[in-house]
This record gives C-alpha cells, structure tokens and sequence, in this order.
C-alpha cells in the first residue's frame, strides 16, 4: 500500500453556451465537434449535442493533472470562441432549456433516450468523475461501502447546478434531483461482498435490464475497464483548482480507506440512510450545510466536518503529494462554491436592475470566465 501510486485520471463534461444570447446554440455545432476531436482527440460527445466531454491520461502527479486538464480547458474555450460559443463547466446551465436540446447521435445515445424517455431528455446536466487505481482490484467494492459517508462532501464541494431551466431552484446542487429520475443513479447498495455486487450485475445482464455494469449510474462505482473506483456524485467544477481539489482529496480518501480496513467497516442501513440525509442537505446548502456525524450522534458545520476529514488524510496528501490540492477544500468554504459565486453574480446583477434573465446571463458570464 505505502509503494502504491493510487493513478488517478478525471473526466469533465462541459455545456456549450451562444456567446451573444447566452442560452443553447441553435445551429449545427458539427463543425466545433469535428475540429475539438481533430485538435483534443480525447474528447467525447454526451447525450446532447451542446455537450462535450475531455479526460486526462492515468496520471500520478498532481501538476501532470493542472497541466492536462488546464491545457484541455483553454485550448476548447478558444475552439469554443471561434465558432462564436462559451465553454461553461458547470452542473446545470442556467438559462438551458431542455426543449432547445438535439441529441447526439450516437448509437449508445439514442439506445438510452428510448429506453429511458423524458427521464433521458430531462438530464441537461453535467459531471465530473474521478478515477482512481486501487492496489486490490477485488477489493474495490468493500472500499465502495466504506467510502459512502464522505460522498455528501465531496459534492458539497463541487456544487456548480444552482438554476435550471432558467429558475432558481433554492439549492446548490440541483443537478442529483434531474439525474436521480434516471433508474440506477445514487448512491450503491450496501453490498455484502464482491460476490454479491456480481451476483447483482449478472442477473440485470440476464434479465435485459442493462447491457452491461456500465450502466449501473452509480455515484460510485467499480470501472468496468480500469481497476479503479470511480467518482461520479460531482458536479462539474467550474475552475479548474476545484476539479483538482475533489480528485485530490477522493484519491487520497481511497488510500485511507486502504491503509485503515477499520474505517467505516460494518456500515448498515442506519449508516445509509444518515449518508442519505447528508447528501440532501449538501444539495441543498453547499459548503453551508450541516452534516450528521453518526459517531457523535449529531450534526456539526460543514467546516468542523471538513477538517476532521482532512485531519484523516494528512498522511495520505503528504504520501501522494497532494497537500496544496487538498488544501483548497478550505479556500472553496472560505469562496463559496461555484453555486454561490453564480448566485452572487445573479443577485448583483438584480440589484441594479436588470432583469431575471440578464441576471442569469450574469451567472453564465461568471461560469464562463471561471473555466480557464
């Protein structure tokens, strides 16, 4: 464990915005995809065509990670601005409708639409997902169990979805609620073993209720190509320094769990459902949320809770050196996160005057200028 690097590599899903109006494209953006794909061939299309998605290479160091990923970033949003777009990373677009959406046409794509119907065309969203190797590939869902109660906080930190449709929804991170109308999102199961979690995807195989475990939509689960565990709870980040925050701070929180069998072993349903009503009010309130402590028996400041996590890891972000990346966590509660900052530009923009959807323009504009 000590001599393992734990690899890591993130994903992020970006929205495409009309520099002029703001809102969903309503031209043939073939064009920006195909010279993204010639100059970023790394880069993926998503279920609607105003989406596209980067990933890093397996990386070990964390500038390797700010260099790729930044390097990405800047090189679409310039693509993005010579075909007259804004690169927004972000969990919702504020002013997105889903009724000005095409979808993408990939066969993957149009399999999931007519499956899931308007649960499908709802999902206007987007994601960040981290990978991270683990030394046992057989041990990964064990370390699923016990790395649920941290799941709440690290979307707390990375909530960017605080309008949607062009509404303010009172919450931070409203992207879950849309994605959760999807059939196997959430949280896993609490599963016995390994044995039990293939048990499972054998027979939804069989039965013809997925195609494969890769449609198990989980906000974590075991990669079906990688020997990693995968986050997917996050919102996107919309800067870059967040991004490297979470993947941080999950990268490090695997290897605690590795090196400390004891931790969170035996969670039950009561442990679930307290993970549950965290994940709510992280949605909710953000980085102002309490969240429950089940070994005290109470909740405790999004702050206090932080620093005890971070207290854990210690010699994990010293061993894997990620110590200034973990660190942000506190300048993300100290900031606001990307929901409270687009709110803020919302709410500066009323207060003198403008209307609510110039006032949602004002969040777009801060997304966009955020992202490189």
């Amino acid at each position: 464990m000590s001599t393992h690097p734990y690899s890591f590599g993130i994903e992020e899903e970006y929205f495409l915005a009309d520099a002029e109006t703001r809102d969903t494209p309503q031209g043939d953006l073939a064009a920006f995809h195909a010279q993204a794909k010639e100059s970023l061939p790394e880069t993926g299309r998503e279920l609607v065509a105003a989406q596209i998605e980067v990933c890093t290479p397996p990386l070990t160091v964390m500038d390797e990670a700010r260099d790729n990923l930044g390097g990405q970033r800047a090189r679409l949003a310039d693509i993005a601005r010579n075909h007259g777009l804004m690169l927004l990373s972000c969990g919702t677009q504020p002013l997105a409708r889903r009724r000005s959406q095409t979808a993408s046409d990939g066969e993957r794509y149009q399999d999931i639409l007519s499956d899931l119907g308007m649960a499908a065309r709802r999902a206007l969203i987007s994601g960040m997902h981290v990978h991270v190797e683990v030394p046992d590939p057989d041990a990964r869902i064990d370390l699923m169990n016990r790395l649920l109660p941290f799941q709440p906080m690290l979307l707390a930190l990375s909530a960017s979805s605080p309008f949607w449709q062009g509404e303010a929804t009172g919450m931070r991170a409203y992207r879950l609620c849309i994605f959760g109308e999807m059939p196997r999102t959430g949280f896993p199961e609490l599963f016995a073993d390994a044995a039990a979690h293939d048990r499972l995807v054998t027979i939804m195989t069989r039965a013809g209720a997925i195609a494969d475990a890769s449609y198990l939509w989980w906000s974590l689960r075991p990669s079906i190509k990688f020997p990693t565990l995968e986050l997917r709870i996050a919102d996107a980040c919309t800067r870059l320094d967040d991004s490297l925050c979470l993947a941080a701070l999950f990268r490090c929180l695997v290897r605690l769990c590795v090196r400390r069998p004891d931790l969170n072993a035996g969670l039950d349903g009561v442990s679930r459902a307290l993970a549950s009503e965290n994940l709510w009010r992280a949605q909710r309130d953000g980085v102002r949320a309490e969240l429950i402590d089940e070994a005290l028996g109470n909740a405790v400041p999004f702050a206090q809770a932080l620093d005890s996590v971070l207290n854990l890891i210690a010699e994990d972000a010293q061993a894997l050196g990620c110590e200034r990346d973990v660190a942000r966590a506190r300048a993300i509660v100290a900031e606001g996160t990307s929901a409270d900052r687009q709110i803020a530009a919302a709410d500066a923009a009323r207060a003198v005057g403008r209307d609510e959807r110039a006032a949602l323009a004002a969040a777009v504009d801060w997304i966009a200028g955020a992202v490189v």
